[in-house]
């Protein structure tokens, strides 16, 4: 395969992976900066993410304008993946989600730390706890859809130099320099609420990470050898009939 090829056949997968593992449903969509050409991305035509395969990938110019429609319907959030890699030129994967485990985050003023170790990377950006971006604190009363550049440009901002920015009432939005990176951290954001909502129901203070191992748990997620063996396990888990 070229690297093209080899990553849109990952980006494919990616789509099936995400399903799999319950961080999207019927809803959530993910994308890879071109690899050879930094002013465009793919992301799938309008289409669940469990069922996408290679023929669904269309490539998008930084203002979210189709290269090659063909009458494929388009996700009509493309303006956070537009918008982000207009102001990240270290992103090269990003992914919106829904994931339930996150929203209670969003919507309750409760902050939500790092305390699994394989979670590394989820809080950054000078961050104590994952951020969260409001569309209303700009745009008034909207049906929370990100459908505007300007909207897209807003939720960058939040998320800054960081991975990771719930949004209110509507989930998540995960950056990373790798679609691989993108991925896992998407995955254990949604484990590390899960378990943070668990350590609530026991009562008590619980024992977050501290700065300086955020960092180091970051670095050690990052590992090259730690992309490999967690993408082939989910792999192994996922439905890639047909990709």
């Amino acid at each position: 395969m070229s690297n093209l090829d080899q990553a849109l056949w990952d980006l494919a997968v990616a789509n099936r992976i995400l399903a799999r593992e319950d961080v999207v449903d019927a809803f959530g969509h993910v994308s890879i900066r071109h690899p050879d050409n930094p002013e465009r991305y793919f992301l799938s035509c309008s289409r669940s993410p469990g069922i996408v395969n290679r023929g669904d990938l269309m490539e998008y110019g930084l203002d979210n304008a189709p290269v090659d429609q063909r009458d494929r319907p388009m996700y009509a959030e493309r303006p956070i993946h537009g918008a982000i890699y207009e102001a990240r030129p270290d992103v090269m994967s990003v992914v919106h989600n829904h994931s339930h485990a996150v929203i209670p985050f969003g919507v309750t003023g409760r902050p939500l730390p790092q305390i699994l170790h394989v979670a590394g990377g989820i809080v950054g950006g000078g961050n104590d706890t994952v951020p969260v971006w409001d569309i209303r604190d700009r745009f008034g009363d909207t049906n929370l859809l990100v459908t505007t550049q300007d909207q897209g440009r807003d939720l960058a901002t939040a998320l800054g130099g960081g991975a990771v920015s719930l949004m209110r009432g509507h989930g998540c939005v995960v950056a990373a320099e790798t679609l691989k990176r993108a991925v896992h951290l998407a995955i254990y954001l949604q484990v590390n609420a899960r378990l943070v909502l668990d350590s609530q129901l026991l009562g008590g203070d619980m024992i977050t990470l501290s700065p300086g191992e955020m960092a180091a748990t970051a670095d050690m997620t990052a590992l090259p050898l730690v992309a490999e063996r967690t993408w082939d396990f989910w792999c192994h888990r996922a439905d890639l009939d047909g990709v």
